[in-house]
C-alpha cells in the first residue's frame, strides 16, 4: 500500500472524529455565548491545551523549521521563546484578571466599554480581516506540508481543509474545537518528540549537525544569513515581538476569548504559563532542529538549492522519509495543527463579526436562538473570505506578517486603556484608524508591486509606531472619561459625587453588589447584556457614589465595593434574606447548595427550573466559588462540588 493511499485513510478517520466531536458538543450548545465562549466552563487542563494548540499550528509547524533553515537554530528557538514567553506567557501573567473581571466577551467590546462605539466598530472589522487572515496562513501551512508530503494539487488540498474546518465548527462552534485541541495535541506531544529523535538516531546529535550545517555556524547562519536583532525590517527579533507577541497574541481577538472563557482568572493564569513552558520544550524547540535536519542532510532538496521543497514544507518533506504509516501520522499531526488553530481563529472572527457588529449594529433585538442562527451563518462568510485570503501571494510567511499588521492597533489600544486613565475615545480612534489606513496603503502598493515598505520598515512595525505616535498625541485634543480628569477622586465622600437617579437595571446592579458579586464579569454575566450597557450603567453609579472602583488601572478598574448609599438606595430585607446577604448568599444560591449537596448531577435541573442562562450560572458559579462555598470540577463541563464551607452554611440556615 502507497504512501498517499495510507494518507488517504488516516485523513478520513481524522476527518471522521472531528465531525464527531462536533455532533457529540453540538448538545452543550444552547446560545450564541456558548458556540464562542463555551458558557466560560474551561478548566484548567483544558485551556492549557487549547492554548497549546493555538501555538501548536501551522504557523509552527512551517515557520520554526523555515526560520532555522533561513537563519540557523537561533532563528527558529528564537522565534518560538519569543511567541511563547513574551507572547503568551506575558500576555497571561499581565492581563489573565484584567480580561476576565472585565466582562468583555470580545476585545472589540472592551474597546467601547473602555473608549467609545466608533473605535469598536474600526477596530471589529479590521480584527475579522486580521483572524481571516491568520485562519488562512494556518490553512495554506497545511496545504505545503500535504503537498510536500504526497504531491497533490494544492487547489484541492486547500478545497478539502477548507470543508472539513467550516463543517465540524459550524455544527458546535467553540466546543467542538475544545474537544479536537485535546486530541489534537494529544497527537503532537508524541510525534513531533518521536520525529526529532528518530532524525537524531538517523543522522548524530548536535556534532553531525554542525559538521553538515553548509552556510556556516548551526547557530547563528542560515541559507538566508544571519537573523538580526533590532533591524526595523522583517525578519528580526524586533519584528518577532511586534508581529508574534504584541500583534498575534495581545491585540488578537480569540487568545482574549481563551481568558474570557476560563472558568476563573486563575484558570486563565495558569493555563497561558504552563501552555507557554510546554509549547517552548515540546513543539518549538524540537521542530527548530527538524529544520537543522532538513538543512544539513537534504539541502539539494530545497528551493533555496535549486530542489522542490520551499522551507515551510520541512515538516511535510522529512514525514516523507519515514515508513509510509508514520509519516502519514506525521503529516496528519500538522495537518491536526492547522485546522485546530484555524478553526479557532474563525470562531474569534465570527464572534466579532456577530457580536460586535450583527448583534449591535444590525439586529440589536435578535433572541437566542436567531443570535445562534447567524453565529453559524457568520462562520460561512468567515469561511469565503479567508478562502480569498489564501490566495495572497508570498506563501504563508509573508501572509502571517501581514494578517498580524492588522491587530497591531488593538494591542496598543488595549495597553492604553489598562495603564493610563487619561487615555480617552478621541485618542483610540484615530490612533487606530491612522495605524490601519497607513498599513493598508502600503499593503495595496506592495500587492500592485508600485512601492514596497519592506525594504525600509515592516508593515507591522510601522503600524505600531503610527498608531502609539497619532493615540498619544491625540489623546490630548480630547476629553477623558470621567475617571481620567484631573479633578476625579476615586474614594466617594459627601461632596465629590453627582446626583444620579437610578434606574432599573442600576438598583439591579446593586442588588447583585449587595450579595458580594464585586467583578464586571458577574455583572455583565448576571444582567445577560452586552458590556456597553453594563458598563454605562456602572459608570453611573460610580459618579453617583452608590460603588466604588478599587483602581483605576489594571484589573482593580473592574472590581468594585458597595458604598454606604449604595446600600441604602436598595430595598430593605427581610432578616432571613439579610442574614444570607451577609454571607454573601441569597435564597436561590442557597438553595444551589443544598441541590449539589444532595445530588451535583442535579445542577442541570436547577439551572432548567430557575430559567438561568448559561453566562447568568458562570456569574453564580465563579461567586460562589470565590466565597468558598463550592469547588468547579469537570474536564469538560462545570461540576459543582459542596465544600465544607458550603455544608456549614446549609446546616446553619436549616436550623433558622
Amino acid at each position: 500500500m502507497g504512501s498517499s493511499t495510507i494518507f488517504i485513510i488516516i485523513f478520513v478517520i481524522f476527518c471522521g472524529f472531528l465531525i464527531g466531536a462536533g455532533l457529540f458538543s453540538k448538545k452543550w450548545v444552547k446560545e450564541s455565548s456558548d458556540f464562542v465562549l463555551a458558557g466560560r466552563e474551561i478548566s484548567t487542563p483544558i485551556n492549557i491545551v487549547g492554548v497549546c494548540a493555538i501555538g501548536f499550528a501551522g504557523t509552527t509547524v512551517t515557520l520554526a523549521p523555515a526560520f532555522t533553515l533561513n537563519y540557523g537554530l537561533i532563528g527558529g528557538i528564537g522565534w518560538g521563546a519569543v511567541y511563547a514567553i513574551c507572547g503568551l506567557m506575558l500576555f497571561g501573567l499581565l492581563y489573565s484578571n484584567f480580561i476576565r473581571r472585565s466582562g468583555a466577551q470580545t476585545l472589540p467590546e472592551y474597546l467601547e466599554m473602555r473608549y467609545d462605539s466608533k473605535t469598536r466598530s474600526v477596530v471589529a472589522i479590521t480584527s475579522v480581516i486580521g483572524m481571516c487572515g491568520i485562519m488562512a496562513n494556518n490553512v495554506v501551512s497545511s496545504v505545503d506540508n500535504i503537498a510536500a508530503f504526497t504531491g497533490w494539487s494544492r487547489p484541492l488540498i486547500t478545497a478539502v481543509i477548507f470543508g472539513v474546518i467550516i463543517i465540524f465548527t459550524f455544527i458546535s462552534g467553540l466546543w467542538a474545537t475544545t474537544i479536537t485541541d485535546l486530541f489534537q495535541i494529544t497527537i503532537g506531544v508524541i510525534v513531533v518528540p518521536t520525529v526529532f529523535f528518530l532524525l537524531a538516531s538517523r543522522f548524530g546529535w548536535t556534532e553531525a549537525l554542525a559538521a553538515n550545517w553548509g552556510p556556516g555556524a548551526l547557530g547563528t547562519d542560515g541559507f538566508a544569513g544571519q537573523l538580526a536583532g533590532m533591524k526595523l525590517t522583517y525578519p528580526s527579533f524586533l519584528n518577532f515581538f511586534i508581529c508574534f507577541a504584541a500583534a498575534l497574541v495581545w491585540g488578537n481577538n480569540y487568545y482574549w476569548m481563551k481568558i474570557a472563557n476560563c472558568r476563573s482568572e486563575h484558570v486563565a493564569r495558569k493555563s497561558f504559563v504552563l501552555a507557554a513552558i510546554i509549547l517552548l520544550i515540546i513543539f518549538m524547540i524540537p521542530l527548530s532542529f527538524v529544520g537543522s535536519y532538513m538543512g544539513a542532510f537534504y539541502p539539494e532538496m530545497l528551493t533555496f538549492n535549486g530542489g522542490r521543497i520551499l522551507a515551510t514544507g520541512t515538516y511535510g518533506f522529512i514525514a516523507s522519509t519515514f515508513m509510509p504509516l508514520f509519516g502519514s501520522i506525521v503529516v496528519i499531526s500538522a495537518c491536526a495543527a492547522s485546522i485546530s488553530t484555524a478553526s479557532t481563529s474563525a470562531l474569534g472572527a465570527s464572534a466579532v463579526a456577530n457580536r460586535d457588529i450583527y448583534q449591535r449594529i444590525i439586529n440589536p433585538n435578535a433572541d437566542a436562538a436567531k443570535k445562534l442562527k447567524m453565529s453559524k451563518i457568520i462562520m460561512l462568510f468567515v469561511g469565503i473570505v479567508t478562502f480569498i485570503l489564501c490566495q495572497f501571494p508570498g506563501g504563508p510567511t509573508y501572509l502571517f506578517a501581514f494578517a498580524n499588521s492588522w491587530l497591531v492597533p488593538p494591542a496598543v489600544l488595549l495597553g492604553l486603556g489598562a495603564i493610563w486613565p487619561k487615555f480617552n475615545a478621541k485618542g483610540a480612534l484615530w490612533g487606530a484608524v491612522c495605524g490601519m489606513v497607513t498599513m493598508a496603503v502600503f499593503t495595496l502598493l506592495d500587492l500592485t508591486k508600485i512601492f514596497s515598505i519592506g525594504q525600509y520598515v515592516f508593515l507591522a512595525t510601522l503600524g505600531l509606531a503610527v498608531t502609539l505616535i497619532v493615540a498619544v498625541i491625540a489623546s490630548y485634543f480630547g476629553k477623558p472619561r470621567y475617571y481620567g480628569e484631573q479633578s476625579w477622586e476615586r474614594i466617594p465622600n459627601d461632596h465629590n459625587r453627582l446626583d444620579v437617579k437610578l434606574e432599573k437595571i442600576d438598583l439591579e446592579i446593586l442588588t447583585l453588589m449587595r450579595l458580594g458579586h464585586q467583578y464586571m464579569a458577574d455583572i455583565t454575566d448576571s444582567l445577560g447584556v452586552d458590556s456597553k450597557i453594563s458598563g454605562a450603567a456602572v459608570e453611573r453609579l460610580d459618579r453617583g457614589g452608590y460603588l466604588m472602583r478599587m483602581g483605576l488601572t489594571g484589573s482593580n478598574f473592574f472590581t468594585f465595593e458597595l458604598t454606604e448609599k449604595g446600600q441604602k438606595a436598595l430595598d430593605p430585607l427581610s432578616e432571613h434574606e439579610r442574614q444570607l446577604s451577609v454571607q454573601f448568599l441569597s435564597p436561590m444560591y442557597l438553595e444551589l447548595l443544598k441541590t449539589v449537596e444532595r445530588n451535583p448531577e442535579h445542577q442541570a435541573a436547577f439551572v432548567e427550573k430557575n430559567g438561568i442562562a448559561s453566562m447568568q450560572m458562570a456569574a453564580i458559579s465563579s461567586h460562589l466559588t470565590r466565597r468558598g462555598y463550592i469547588e468547579e470540577k469537570g474536564l469538560f463541563k462545570r461540576k459543582l462540588m459542596i465544600t465544607p464551607k458550603g455544608r456549614k452554611a446549609i446546616e446553619q440556615f436549616s436550623k433558622a
